[in-house]
């Protein structure tokens, strides 16, 4: 069986070579039908009705011809056709050249395609069948002649037979190989995806947190010396930012390592329902917030509530680092209509905090959130000085954005 799959894969490689060896065959039997008469007294009689040399002749040129049907289908065929047309009528007795014309018609058909192998095959069964009945040297009623209509059929019918299997084959492959780039991207697209979402949900948990540190932690060095009490209340406020953000760690990281657990929850426990404990951690950092809400009795999507509750803990942060001292905030949040909608404004000098160089990937990750959610949101200076972030959010959150958190 391996000796016969390298000669098959040899062929192939070689495809030449493969016609050489058919051409060989085909002038072998021609030949051998040539010398024989079917209609003996005993059967078959070899040598009864040698053919004469222009039809040896015909044979040699039609089986030399067939080495380039890969190349040249229709010239090969047309030059068959000519041989075979001459053999039929001058042929007596007649030489099976239009075996080679068979061959080159299913060549024809099995790499053109329907049309012309139809024009092209009625052409050559109609001439070949007309030469032979009206000028070959049998009766126009002859089995011979009858036969070159069934053997010309036969080479147009198997050529387009195997074209179409071909391109069915070839179809299937295009497909397979399509579907497997298009699983691919899709894995790459989650991937990134993933990697964004990790990224923007760690900035959000770390930021927050290490911002009220810093703040805390200059408070400290201030007045250590001085006002050790206030000092002393600085360091508790630090200790419950940094325990905060190791437990939000925590459960962020958890919910990666039990991506793949069904029974695994699906997103962090922040929300809206502890706003009031975020805006009391930074009205212990220095900075009054004030919290308005109207929307106590909507019941939010997962993703749609912690998308919420990180805007304004981003836009919070944000304020406390670049609003500047003896600044105020004012939160809210509403709900009209369909949609559920944020506000955090401040009234500090910073208002260019977030077009400038430091404003870092906070706007970016809101953006990136209200979008998948199919929200809209809206920053810039407020008239008089300050900055606003305006998030405008729909309560029922998109099937895609339900499936995936934000």
């Amino acid at each position: 069986m391996s000796t016969l799959r390298r000669a098959r894969d040899r062929f192939k490689a070689h495809p030449l070579t493969l016609d050489a060896v058919i051409s060989a065959a085909v002038l072998l039997c021609m030949i051998s039908s040539a010398f024989a008469a079917p209609d003996g007294d005993h059967g078959v009689d070899w040598g009864a009705r040698p053919p004469d040399a222009l039809s040896l002749l015909l044979m040699v040129l039609a089986a030399v011809a067939l080495v380039l049907r890969r190349r040249s289908a229709l010239a090969v065929l047309a030059f068959t056709g000519v041989l075979a047309l001459v053999e039929c009528v001058t042929g007596d007795p007649r030489a099976p050249v239009a075996m080679t014309t068979v061959i080159a018609l299913y060549t024809v058909a099995s790499t053109t395609d329907r049309a012309t192998t139809w024009r092209v095959g009625l052409l050559t069964m109609t001439v070949l069948t007309a030469a032979a009945m009206a000028a070959g040297p049998l009766p126009w009623y002859a089995q011979e002649n009858l036969a070159l209509v069934a053997w010309t059929g036969i080479g147009a019918t198997a050529g387009d037979a195997v074209r179409s299997h071909r391109a069915y084959v070839r179809a299937i492959r295009e497909r397979a190989e399509r579907a497997e780039r298009t699983r691919e991207e899709e894995a790459r697209r989650r991937v990134a995806e993933e990697r964004l979402r990790i990224a923007r949900e760690l900035h959000d948990v770390v930021a927050h947190h290490i911002a009220l540190v810093n703040v805390q932690a200059g408070v400290v060095a201030h007045v250590m010396d001085r006002r050790p009490d206030q000092a002393k209340e600085a360091l508790a406020h630090v200790r419950e930012a940094s325990r905060s953000a190791l437990d939000e760690l925590r459960a962020t990281v958890g919910l990666l390592r039990q991506s793949d657990d069904p029974a695994a929850p699906t997103e962090p426990a922040s929300g809206l329902g502890r706003l009031d404990e975020l805006a009391g951690t930074f009205r212990s950092a220095g900075l009054p917030v004030q919290v308005a809400r109207t929307d106590q009795d909507t019941e939010l999507p997962a993703a749609v509530d912690l998308a919420a509750y990180r805007i304004v803990q981003e836009a919070l942060t944000n304020a406390q680092k670049h609003a500047g001292t003896g600044a105020k905030a004012e939160v809210s949040v509403v709900r009209v209509g369909p949609n559920i909608e944020v506000s955090v404004l401040d009234d500090g000098a910073g208002a260019t905090w977030a077009t400038g160089s430091g404003g870092g990937h906070g706007l970016l990750g809101m953006r990136e959130r209200v979008s998948a959610l199919g929200g809209t949101l809206t920053t810039g200076p407020r008239y008089g000085g300050g900055f606003r972030v305006h998030a405008i959010l729909p309560v029922q959150a998109r099937a895609g954005a339900e499936r995936k958190p934000v």
